[in-house]
């Protein structure tokens, strides 16, 4: 069920990738990053839809930082924070997985059709976590300086 979720969304929902290798890993979990939008935002409309899933790392849970642990596999923050962690127990059914797949790919076609965060957008860094630390110390010292 793992591999046909994965390879189904990374197969119809274009500017995915898997998080980490396929293989070897968990059975059962599948890391997903979905570019140009926010993992909070894809959450919040699958939770409407009674789907539940997790952002980030299983580490970072609760926390709106990007994972430390997906920082350090390679992914910059955007892509960080655009990662969904869809786990899979033994009661879940394969009709599950077909409402997850049918909604999904429309999920993401919404959110990055209303994104600043799109191929098209100019200003990336301000969305990038480091660039906002900047821009937040540079605030900081010009405040001071006042």
């Amino acid at each position: 069920m793992r591999d046909r979720l994965e390879e189904t969304i990374l197969k119809t929902i274009p500017g995915t990738i898997r998080n980490g290798g396929k293989e070897p890993r968990l059975p059962n979990t599948s890391s997903i990053a979905f570019d140009f939008v926010e993992a909070e935002a894809i959450l919040l409309l699958l939770d409407q839809l009674g789907i539940c899933a997790s952002s980030g790392s299983a580490c970072t849970t609760g926390s709106l930082d990007p994972s430390h642990v997906l920082m350090a596999m390679g992914l910059d923050p955007m892509r960080a924070q655009g990662s969904i962690r869809f786990s899979l127990g033994i009661y879940n059914t394969d009709a599950e997985v077909e409402y997850l797949l049918k909604h999904l790919p429309g999920i993401i076609a919404k959110l990055r059709a209303v994104s600043p965060l799109g191929p098209e957008a100019t200003d990336h860094d301000a969305h990038e976590v480091s660039a906002g630390q900047k821009g937040h110390q540079k605030k900081a010292v010009a405040n001071k300086s006042h």
